[in-house]
């Protein structure tokens, strides 16, 4: 094991000294936040695929693949779903916005900052729970490598990814998730992958020794199915994790061409994870629970070294969801909660003086970050806490983010409604239904839809200056927008 140690020391110190690298680079806010919207299509594909592709993905998706076969694909292949669609169909207008958050567009196309405080608090809360479900995975993997204590892997683990994100802001977090990426495809594609199935005697073996629904596509339910749509595929299309990424595309077409890149990345990956998990089934039928299939398989069939670089792998894919999620958290809360209470809450101009801002977003990610790891450490149910926050994301954004994009007749007073009859649906039903029942994201999103268009069209209609300068900035022509810095080349 002294290799395998070696290996992931080598792999964590490389990224701290990469945030330190970052924090020479991040000297604006633009800088900090979105690395200065000037990734090229390389680095973009490979840190969008990273933020995406979590512990969850990547242990859960082995974990659903040994519980149910090829079909276990689809949780993560409905994310690269969603990134797809995001790409495709939306990334342009969105990198074209030039704002750092979410609730900024929100401002943007309604008016006002009534919209964007409100989804604001919806938001933080969203990525404050997916950055406490990334960072419980580090007890996991520490528990292979060191059969270490919960509470101290989590610490450990934490306080690498809080360090490197506090150094550098968005260039630290760009720079490790393009390594953690390039680790993840060797680890899991290259080594783990073949090795499973070599190890499980082969596809024929395989099949031979277990039921044939394991290899029937749709063996995991329709039902099933369609709530990782909603949850995921919808979950993509508007989370501040994933909008912070677009924002850091240098044009439209790195956004929308280097994000279909990366979603069709999530679909090999998604395919990847669940012939593991199958190979797995074969290797070890008798496990506790799915989700040691991942640890079982790494810890027993992998030779010295490759086993410290798959379980590398396995701790890139969390660090990069955790790192994305951190710095989305520490945004929200600065710039659409804490900036609005003291009431500073306008979009600044891209080439305002906003060196000072860097000090404090980078303030504001060590607090989240050990807001984070607090929380990680008293919370037990991953999967309860994730579900809670894409519940409320779903339910709750969903329909006024999309519908302030497709539909021009939508209201600042149909949006808050929607907002807030949706995220109160969410939590009824969650308290009524459980957290992990399929109705509360169904009845939210309904009610969060009826409401937006009820109230819209019983309320006066945006305000036609408000509507043209959101056409405007769509377009790319606000003169605010003048100044952007070089893009990088690649």
């Amino acid at each position: 094991m002294a290799v395998d140690y070696a290996v992931i020391v080598v792999y964590l110190a490389g990224m701290l000294a990469m945030g330190w690298w970052g924090m020479r680079r991040a000297r604006s806010k633009s800088e900090f936040l979105v690395a200065g919207r000037r990734l090229g299509p390389a680095m973009y594909s490979g840190t969008m695929a990273a933020i995406v592709l979590g512990g969850a993905s990547t242990i859960g998706g082995v974990g659903l693949g040994y519980q149910y076969g090829l079909s276990g694909a689809w949780m993560v292949f409905t994310i690269g779903l969603g990134l797809l669609a995001l790409s495709v169909f939306f990334s342009a207008r969105i990198a074209r916005l030039k704002v750092y958050t979410v609730s900024e567009m929100l401002d943007l196309r309604y008016g006002g900052g009534r919209a964007g405080i409100v989804s604001g608090v919806v938001m933080w809360a969203y990525t404050l729970m997916l950055a406490v479900t990334s960072t419980i995975a580090y007890a996991t993997i520490f528990d292979v490598l060191f059969d270490m204590n919960r509470t101290v892997a989590i610490v450990l683990g934490g306080s690498i990814v809080v360090a490197y994100s506090t150094l550098g802001g968005m260039w630290s977090i760009t720079l490790t998730d393009m390594v953690q990426f390039v680790v993840k495809t060797i680890g899991v594609l290259l080594l783990l992958l073949p090795i499973a199935v070599v190890k499980a005697g082969g596809f024929s073996e395989m099949k031979a020794q277990l039921p044939t629904e394991y290899f029937d596509p749709l063996g995991i339910g329709g039902e099933t199915i369609f709530t990782y749509v909603l949850i995921y595929t919808f979950g993509m299309l508007i989370g501040q994790d994933i909008w912070q990424r677009v924002f850091t595309a240098r044009g439209d077409r790195t956004a929308k061409w280097g994000g279909t890149v990366a979603g069709a990345y999530c679909l090999a990956y998604a395919l990847a994870g669940a012939v593991i998990g199958t190979a797995a089934k074969v290797l070890y039928p008798e496990l506790g629970s799915p989700d040691d299939a991942f640890a079982t398989i790494v810890k027993d069939e992998l030779p010295v070294g490759v086993r410290g670089l798959v379980l590398a792998a396995a701790l890139a894919a969390v660090m990069s969801t955790s790192s994305g999620a951190l710095i989305a958290c520490a945004t929200v809360a600065n710039n659409d909660i804490w900036s609005r209470l003291r009431g500073l809450g306008k979009a600044p101009a891209e080439n305002a003086d906003d060196h000072d801002e860097v000090q404090g977003n980078r303030l504001f990610i060590l607090i989240m970050g050990l807001a984070v790891i607090c929380t990680a450490i008293a919370i037990d149910n991953v999967v309860e806490a994730l579900t809670v926050a894409y519940n409320l994301l779903v339910g709750g954004l969903l329909v006024p983010i999309l519908g302030g994009l497709v539909w021009k007749r939508g209201t600042v007073y149909g949006a808050l409604s929607s907002v807030v009859v949706g995220g109160l649906a969410v939590i009824v039903l969650m308290a009524t239904y459980g957290i992990l029942a399929n109705e509360p994201v169904y009845y939210g999103l309904l009610a969060s839809l009826a409401a937006y268009l009820v109230v819209s069209l019983a309320t006066p209609a945006t305000d036609a200056a408000v509507l043209t300068a959101w056409r405007e900035r769509l377009a790319g022509r606000s003169s605010e927008l003048a100044s952007e810095p070089a893009p990088v080349s690649q």
